[in-house]
């Protein structure tokens, strides 16, 4: 048998091309990935004392059918038997890709047109940084951005946590994680 070797088909083989789609990811500038939460982040009050100021956050890359994110900021290490939910936005428009630091306010005013935030288990509206009990061991802070295939996410404005959970994952395309630890 005779093999026929072309040139273009010769200088294939020897290239080595790898072809990666870009996976949906999340970026906090002053967020490392498995590192300790800067005080920037910390709750104030409770014990803490913190700045209590949400962190600035990019992503890239959501599926193409995103017409919605939301973002979360949830403590799976709580004492409390279900966790705690330290941040919660939605209805933050597609052609958003990003959230300033200190946006997390509860007047909410710095964020993009038409985004709700939600109660978190402080009782608040707005950012509740991390704030462990103290001597406790550390504790994750997964802060996750939502691709979502809906505008806007019907809910009151009393809507709990856990119910705007529900509706993220009943209508989630897509998700991108930023875990970071704290304790005291």
């Amino acid at each position: 048998m005779k093999f026929f070797a072309y040139p273009v088909i010769a200088a294939l083989a020897t290239c080595s091309v790898a072809v990666h789609a870009d996976e949906f990811s999340v970026f906090g500038p002053t967020v490392r990935p498995g590192a300790r939460l800067a005080e920037t982040h910390v709750f104030n009050g409770s014990g803490c004392n913190g700045r209590n100021r949400s962190p600035a956050l990019t992503w890239k890359n959501p599926p193409m059918e995103t017409k919605s994110f939301a973002v979360t900021m949830y403590d799976p290490d709580a004492p409390t038997g279900s966790g705690w939910w330290h941040w919660v936005v939605y209805n933050i428009p597609a052609s958003t890709h990003g959230l300033l630091e200190g946006v997390g306010s509860a007047d909410g005013r710095q964020l993009p047109r038409g985004a709700v935030q939600g109660h978190t288990d402080f009782g608040i509206v707005g950012y509740g940084g991390a704030c462990p009990p103290a001597g406790d061991k550390h504790h994750r802070y997964i802060i996750t951005i939502h691709a979502l295939k809906v505008e806007h996410l019907d809910l009151p404005p009393d809507a709990s946590a856990a119910m705007v959970g529900f509706m993220l994952n009943a209508n989630r395309l897509g998700i991108a994680t930023l875990q970071a630890s704290y304790s005291r």
